[in-house]
């Protein structure tokens, strides 16, 4: 999740993505599980063949191989790309050691920015995989990295992109405003946030891939409310900060007051990619 953004950032302390790993892990759409299996199956790897080689990529604190590697069977070789090193230790250290059947999983740790993975990086890799990545991306990284699993002839799972659409229960008159801006203030700098999936599902298709796509939303009850808080105040802040006057006075605290009372829920639409060789 830090490989292309700067690691001190709030949004990749070891706390938040903590906090978000039990919501992101109940978001993920397991319907693009069996699609993959097949893919892996047809290449040989996995159950009753040879190692599964998967390269995840921004791995953070590795909540994507923990919730992945569990659900292949066979044994399995990760190489964990981030440029956090502290990130990546958590992510080595916390990595399964056995697969859906048991067998092994191995993983290994790499420091390097995306911007740099070439084709030679994926070599002989099955899988390519990145959580809540695509939206910290530009368009030219997305077709780098595109043509880099295209050339490697793997396939590409890509799971938690935003797309932009949020509701907040009980709603509010400011609430579609304050969206506007929190997207507005994603896009900053050339970055694709809400725009990732589309822009992904047209790089990849142009390159001949197939690429299917699943809802994976957040559903943020009051059983989530420490959640809810902090992803509230990061929303808010954010969209403050690309236009001030979208975010009434008041707003701020009232929103955090139904957080604390458990009167807030929220839905947070995110999608999950996966692209595979057309044949």
């Amino acid at each position: 999740m830090s490989s292309t953004s700067d690691p001190a950032s709030p949004a990749f302390t070891p706390q938040w993505l903590a906090m978000r790993e039990k919501a992101d892990a109940d978001a993920r759409a397991t319907a693009l599980l069996d699609p993959l299996r097949v893919h892996l199956s047809a290449r040989g790897a996995g159950a009753g063949g040879r190692p599964i080689r998967v390269a995840d990529l921004g791995c953070g604190s590795g909540s994507q191989g923990r919730w992945l590697a569990p659900r292949l069977s066979g044994a399995q070789s990760w190489t964990l790309y981030d440029l956090d090193p502290c990130l990546l230790d958590l992510a080595g250290a916390r990595m399964p050691r056995t697969s859906a059947d048991g067998s092994t999983v191995n993983a290994r740790m790499c420091r390097q920015d995306l911007g740099e993975l070439t084709i030679g990086d994926l070599d002989g890799i099955d899988v390519v995989t990145g959580s809540a990545l695509l939206d910290l991306l530009d368009r030219h990284k997305v077709e780098s990295l595109a043509r880099a699993v295209v050339g490697a002839d793997c396939a590409a799972l890509f799971t938690l992109s935003v797309t932009g659409r949020v509701e907040l229960f009980p709603t509010d008159p400011a609430d579609p405003v304050i969206t506007t801006a929190f997207n507005d203030h994603q896009r900053r700098r050339g970055l694709l946030g809400p725009d990732a999936v589309p822009v992904t599902v047209e790089v990849f298709q142009t390159l001949g891939w197939r690429v299917l796509t699943f809802p994976s939303p957040w559903r943020l009850c009051p059983e989530h409310s420490a959640l809810t808080r902090e992803w509230l105040r990061g929303w808010v802040e954010a969209a403050t900060e690309q236009d001030p006057a979208s975010v009434p006075p008041d707003y701020p605290e009232r929103r955090l007051n139904q957080c604390e009372t458990g009167e807030l829920g929220a839905h947070v639409e995110h999608t999950d990619l996966l692209a595979l060789p057309a044949s």
